[in-house]
């Protein structure tokens, strides 16, 4: 059973202690640890191509079934207990949750998914393949690379004896890529049990950013669904009799458009319409639904009023009825003070090896950090996985080159925070 931290002191506790290093000088490398990582190269890209070759989209339960038992055996030979828990939506995958204690005082969540977005037989077009410093292979990037460091992290740290934590808890997800429907929940109900989460989604190569990242903000996701019902008509004989739900449904699209603007942490864009398939019938219903994405918490709602407004304001049809519906996904993600401090001191350890790390405050893309930081009771920060590109396309790979820098970056951050005091 996990005991609740008491979050407002640590919080406070956390920023302060992360502070006081803020204008140190840089430090030299931990040279063992370093040679620790450089060493575990080899075995974590042959834990990578493992990965890989379990094709594990979404809805593909079968593979995400391989990669629970896969995956529930190594953490099991890290020396950590396991369980799984069915996810409460979706295709009905488990969601795989070790843990161990130790001697020290914080308690640590380390998150990846296992679920890409490809379709089954994938491979056969975009096999695991080496070129240069790349290595290519559906799902490496987002987010089997995030897995394979976690794993070896954690290899790494109890090799050399590590136990400077309480609790270290590791959560591998099947559904991120559908917007965890059925282990978000979960995610949020684990997380608020530790002091501090670290979400292990890739980062981008130094070849298409300057430098890698850490994540400390991204959007909420909502869907919002406009319906118009019109009347058919014969479109030939007495199309006057109808009234077009098409037409009416692309008025009220272009006269909403734009109403995000106003709204502070709001986007909307109509992404998809749907009608009915007769062609020689005036349409009676038409349904467009829209992505939308929130990056202040609460913008949903003036957002959907602001569209009901507008909604409301003008109709180009007579006799049709609009209505409007908003269902939020997941939250947004906003590290705060806590994980900013964190953050900054993960830029400082990459420093000591030559490396920058930016630390980006927001994107437009969504993440299980935000389920994890959504109470604001864990300090939580994203992006801790390997340097890729090409993920949700073709030919997505990781730079090999990031992970002796990314080892680095965990073992040693997970060391600095267990000496911290709570």
């Amino acid at each position: 059973m996990f005991k609740r931290p008491s979050q407002s002191v640590h919080t406070l506790a956390l920023a302060v202690w992360l502070g006081l290093c803020s204008a140190a000088a840089q430090a030299a490398p931990d040279a063992r640890l370093l040679a620790a990582a450089t060493a575990t190269q080899p075995a974590l890209i042959e834990t990578l191509e493992q990965l890989v070759s379990i094709e594990s989209g979404s809805g593909q339960v079968d593979g995400l079934a391989r990669m629970a038992s896969l995956l529930e055996g190594r953490l099991q030979t890290l020396g950590m207990t396991t369980r799984r828990h069915k996810t409460v939506a979706g295709a009905g995958a488990d969601v795989v949750i070790g843990s161990m204690t130790g001697s020290g005082r914080r308690r640590f969540l380390l998150m990846a998914h296992m679920d890409t977005v490809y379709q089954a037989g994938i491979l056969n077009t975009q096999p695991i393949k080496r070129e240069g410093n790349k290595l290519y292979g559906p799902g490496i990037a987002d987010d089997k690379g995030g897995i394979a460091l976690i794993l070896h992290s954690l290899k790494i740290l109890a090799d050399s004896g590590w136990k400077d934590f309480d609790q270290i808890t590791v959560l591998f997800n099947p559904d991120e890529e559908v917007g965890s429907v059925g282990s978000g929940e979960l995610i949020a109900s684990v997380a608020d049990q530790h002091h501090i989460v670290l979400s292990f989604e890739p980062t981008s190569t130094r070849e298409h950013q300057k430098s890698e990242s850490v994540l400390l903000g991204a959007a909420g996701t909502a869907a919002a669904t406009l319906v118009v019902k019109g009347r058919a008509a014969h479109a030939g004989v007495a199309p006057e009799l109808g009234r077009n739900a098409i037409i009416e449904i692309a008025h009220q699209m272009i006269q909403t458009k734009d109403v995000a603007a106003s709204i502070p942490g709001a986007q909307l864009n109509w992404t998809n319409v749907i009608s009915n398939k007769a062609t020689n019938q005036i349409p009676e219903l038409a349904t467009a639904r829209g992505d939308v994405r929130l990056t202040i918490p609460g913008a949903e709602k003036p957002l959907l009023s602001a569209l009901q407004a507008k909604l409301a304001s003008s109709k180009l049809v007579p006799d049709t009825e609009t209505t409007l519906q908003l269902v939020i996904g997941r939250p947004a993600f906003q590290a705060g003070q806590a994980g900013r401090a964190l953050a900054e001191k993960a830029q400082r350890i990459y420093r000591e090896i030559d490396r920058d790390l930016a630390l980006v405050p927001m994107i437009g893309g969504a993440t299980d950090a935000a389920f994890a930081g959504r109470s604001g009771k864990a300090t939580v920060v994203e992006s801790f996985g390997l340097a890729g590109f090409g993920y949700h396309a073709r030919d997505e790979y990781i730079d090999i080159e990031s992970i002796v820098p990314r080892l680095y970056l965990t073992t040693r951050l997970l060391i600095e925070l267990g000496k911290s005091e709570l």
